[in-house]
């Protein structure tokens, strides 16, 4: 079985480099490994695999796409009845806030009081000003095109026009890491950017934030908006790939865990940050309701292990010829 965690990455090589694999020539075909005249060890693994596998269900339909194939969208619409969307859980024990030894406060969902010291105390270990009454929205990422922060830099001074407090925590592109450490520097006490990761850190900004900023281009499952559910903090995402699948769209009664915006663009984005921040502050028990619902969601490896199990019993009984 072969599990596709991102199709833009495909593990092609000049075809000078096939020896070293040890894989016979007679695998370098239309229907293998050749690729444009060079090794594409994705595409072959799509033509030989028993059972495919994408890490959620709106991905797996996705990657059949021009769009999101990159390039082997028809294979995988050749092969397209053993393809099948499974999403990753998260381990609950490391994310975990009523035992995450990095916050200075454990709480959950009975205690989400507890929540706001862990605000406040992220506030001042970034040097925020420590106000209750202002949301405070993070975002924890690799800075790059497919997580969309190319935008958010764009969008800082619209964002914090909204009255917002912004926490950034990533590194990658080096225009992007140039533009958040400038509006650090120059933000006051709204805005900080912490330039390279820190696990420990990522856990306090989870814990202390209010609302979780992902607005990726694409996105096969994503984990960080799984994390930012399981410690009540709500996500604000591009409804792309797992986000879609793993986010429940706020009804205005109080239902679905978090926020979805479709077109990715400065004004999209900060529209939706808008329309959060004023459930936040409006509709206490709107956000209060959709916190406790997100942090009973059950997000462990439990019920995709359950679903892995049966792909595996189904790849035995196509290689045993059932």
């Amino acid at each position: 079985m072969l599990t596709i965690h991102n199709m833009a990455h495909q593990g092609i090589f000049s075809k000078r480099q096939l020896p070293l694999t040890h894989l016979p020539w007679s695998l370098y075909t239309a229907d293998g490994i050749e690729t444009h005249d060079a090794v594409g060890l994705l595409k072959g693994g799509l033509f030989h695999a028993s059972m495919i596998t994408a890490v959620s269900p709106k991905y797996a339909r996705e990657i059949r796409t021009r769009e999101g194939g990159f390039g082997l969208e028809h294979v995988v619409n050749f092969r397209g009845g053993d393809l099948v969307g499974v999403l990753n859980g998260i381990d609950d024990q490391v994310w975990n806030p009523s035992t995450d030894g990095h916050l200075a406060h454990h709480y959950d969902d009975q205690t989400l009081n507890e929540k706001m010291l862990n605000k406040r105390a992220l506030q001042r270990e970034l040097q925020l000003e420590v106000r209750d009454d202002v949301p405070l929205v993070a975002v924890v990422s690799r800075l790059n095109d497919q997580k969309g922060t190319d935008v958010i830099a764009e969008a800082i001074g619209p964002l914090l026009n909204l009255g917002i407090q912004l926490v950034v925590l990533g590194s990658g592109d080096p225009h992007t890491e140039a533009t958040l450490a400038a509006w650090s520097h120059h933000g006051g006490g709204r805005m900080r950017a912490w330039i390279g990761f820190q696990e420990p850190l990522s856990h306090r900004i989870t814990a202390g934030a209010d609302l979780f900023l992902m607005p990726s281009r694409f996105e096969p499952c994503g984990l960080t908006q799984l994390y930012s559910q399981r410690y009540g903090t709500l996500p604000i995402v591009r409804a792309t790939g797992g986000l879609d699948d793993t986010v429940e769209q706020y009804d205005g009664q109080g239902g679905g865990t978090g926020f979805k915006f479709w077109d990715l663009n400065v004004r999209s984005l900060v529209e939706t940050v808008r329309w959060a921040a004023d459930v936040w502050r409006r509709r206490p028990e709107h956000y209060r309701a959709m916190q406790v619902r997100s942090m009973r969601k059950p997000m462990g490896w439990d019920v995709s292990a359950r679903q892995y199990e049966d792909v595996y019993r189904w790849a035995l009984e196509r290689r045993r010829g059932r």
